[in-house]
């Protein structure tokens, strides 16, 4: 019995990095079909123009995602309301919580990014479109992304961020969140919707290099939260704790 499950596990484990292999080809060569047309969605004058950047890259993602044995199921798309902007949170176990984040929230958006991979050929100039960029290692350039956040957000778009900073390499179900998320909040008057992104790491284990297996991955947003009368700090604690409990419950 021993032996069989060893054996099962490396015919699982050599299909799933044939499985990422494909993973990586199908997203290059999709990535190559929609790349023109993104980009020329900044001859549009935003906010619309980047409601078209993001309705392509959800359709994009949204085949991609089939194409690879991991669709997608969106749930709360309601709690945005029409001509409102929020700062969306997002929970980080896996690569595959970027393709599932910022396409599926409904409406322009941007997401706070690295400024490194701006350097990868080609996708760099699709990376800079949807990004606020930042170079961690530079305090004027975190202050200057700060302010390029809350420009976006007078221009109508929503900024997503993943408050982990990093995948959650950790047992426990959520990393500590950073305060740049929740000091933006409290900053501009926005509310929080805290999305908690399910089964990622099932099909992409964290610490696992190179591996992907199919299964369903789900998006859920919930219910608004004010930060008035809440200090960073205590908005952040009280979104760590609605995200962690709902992870709790659904994952």
């Amino acid at each position: 019995m021993k032996k069989k499950k060893q054996q099962e596990g490396i015919l699982v484990n050599i299909f799933a990095r044939i499985w990422a292999f494909w993973g990586l080809i199908s997203f290059a060569v999709t990535f190559l079909i929609i790349i023109i047309p993104s980009l020329l969605t900044k001859l549009i004058k935003d906010p619309k123009g980047m409601w078209w950047f993001i309705s392509i890259a959800r359709g994009w993602q949204w085949v991609w995602l089939h194409m690879i044995g991991c669709p997608v199921s969106v749930k709360g798309k309601e709690k945005f309301k029409k001509g409102e902007t929020y700062v969306v949170t997002c929970n980080h176990n896996a690569l595959l919580d970027v393709p599932l984040s910022a396409p599926f929230i409904p409406g322009p958006n941007q997401t706070i990014a690295k400024k490194e991979f701006t350097k990868v050929p080609l996708f760099g100039f699709y990376y800079a479109r949807g990004s606020v960029l930042v170079d961690r290692n530079s305090d004027a350039s975190r202050r200057k992304s700060f302010e390029d956040m809350k420009a976006a957000l007078r221009k109508g778009f929503h900024m997503c961020i993943f408050p982990e900073g990093t995948r959650n390499k950790t047992k426990e179900p959520l990393k500590q969140f950073y305060d740049g998320a929740f000091k933006l909040a409290v900053d501009t008057k926005t509310q929080v919707i805290p999305a908690v992104i399910l089964h990622t790491k099932k099909a992409m284990p964290v610490h696992k290099s190179f591996w992907l297996m199919p299964h369903p991955v789900e998006i859920h947003f919930l219910d608004p939260i004010s930060p008035e009368n809440l200090t960073s700090k205590e908005l952040r604690d009280k979104v760590f704790e609605v995200m962690k409990n709902y992870y709790l419950t659904h994952e």
